[in-house]
């Protein structure tokens, strides 16, 4: 119970601040430590719905940045600010990496960001299966959306098809680390992959 309890105190704490969704919490909690996202920059957000991390990095990225958003499902309402874009669309699809280039702009972002994860079916071996596929959908499109030099925070679930692909995306970057966060419910296995340097 004292998990849902949780949830509930920072779902409250979003609603009351206007915000999309708790998540925005864990950008801010990366943001802090990470300093990830400045004045600006662009930005894709892959898998966005319901749009809590594009609000808090529309945010940061100010007025001269533009952040991008992709998901099967679409934002509702869409963002006020003119330079935040949701797109509607599947990560695997051909035609996703030049989608996301031409609304950013034309060229690859500074940051990508991956909060998504796959719905949970409660079968652990599916559930694996689907994460490690949702993982390779995103390893795959940074060579075609990620500048050289560029950063990307993407949450990673427990299990060893998860931590494999972690590995592999690791080898792309100049440096990497793995953090917990403080705004992740307890008893979740989640953790974030933050990753700087893209080597290209």
């Amino acid at each position: 119970m004292a998990r849902y309890q949780r949830k509930d105190h920072l779902h409250q704490k979003a609603k009351k601040e206007g915000l999309r969704s708790r998540a925005a919490y864990k950008l801010e909690e990366v943001q802090k430590q990470f300093r990830i996202l400045q004045k600006g920059h662009r930005v894709l957000d892959l898998g966005c719905w319901p749009g809590g991390w594009m609000e808090v990095a529309v945010r940061l990225v100010g007025g001269n940045g533009f952040v991008v958003g992709i998901d099967l499902a679409e934002l509702d309402p869409p963002l006020p600010q003119a330079n935040a874009t949701a797109l509607v669309g599947d990560l695997e699809a051909e035609d996703t990496p030049a989608r996301l280039v031409e609304a950013i702009g034309g060229a690859p972002a500074d940051v990508v960001l991956s909060d998504a994860a796959p719905k949970l079916t409660g079968v652990r071996e599916a559930d694996r299966a689907n994460e490690e596929r949702l993982l390779e959908a995103i390893e795959a499109l940074l060579p075609k959306v990620l500048a050289p030099g560029g950063d990307f925070v993407i949450k990673i679930l427990e299990g060893p098809e998860a931590q494999q692909v972690d590995q592999r995306m690791r080898k792309s970057f100049a440096k990497a680390k793995t953090v917990k966060l403080q705004s992740t419910r307890k008893g979740s296995t989640e953790r974030y992959l933050v990753a700087r340097g893209y080597r290209g």
